[in-house]
């Protein structure tokens, strides 16, 4: 029997990823917490998950660094989870996986989109490069490259892409 590869010895920062917010209840408590809950029983309502398995999925939140849990109430002890820097990090991501199911559907199928806090207007989000502004969608103008800290497997994996360093650097 072939033994399985843990996540956390890939390198490549899909699988890194993945391993912290690959479950689908995962993606939808972080969603919630965007839309402002922090309380246990407003995440049970909102998804109609079983209380055990939404304190693993919240235990799992707070080891990861995603969420932080405090105590809102002392008597008898509750707490709520809010989101941490690194939480509210993956919001784009968030944002980018609901356009991608958006972007699918006819404009009167969609149950949920994204609009301007101070317009309400609709708008569609898109990736784009920091630097230059230009969409990242064109699969062969943006293509993955080794980088500084890859293995020989991954400078491999990468070696005929644009990009790629020379042989000799």
């Amino acid at each position: 029997m072939a033994s399985r590869i843990r996540l956390e010895d890939r390198e490549c920062p899909l699988s890194t990823t993945v391993q912290h917010v690959g479950e689908w209840w995962t993606l939808l408590l972080l969603h919630d917490a965007f839309d402002g809950y922090t309380r246990f029983d407003q995440f049970q309502e909102s998804l109609g998950i079983s209380s055990s398995m939404l304190t693993t999925r919240l235990k799992t939140l707070v080891a990861d660094g995603l969420l932080e849990r405090r105590p809102y109430q002392t008597n008898p002890v509750r707490h709520e989870y809010a989101l941490t820097e690194l939480g509210h990090s993956l919001r784009p991501v968030i944002v980018a996986l609901a356009a991608w199911g958006n972007s699918r559907l006819a404009p009167a199928e969609r149950s949920m989109i994204l609009v301007d806090a101070h317009t309400g207007e609709e708008v569609e989000p898109v990736i784009v490069d920091a630097a230059t502004g230009h969409r990242l969608d064109d699969s062969k103008a943006y293509v993955f490259a080794a980088g500084p800290a890859a293995s020989d497997a991954m400078r491999n994996r990468y070696a005929t892409s644009p990009g790629a360093p020379a042989a000799d650097e």
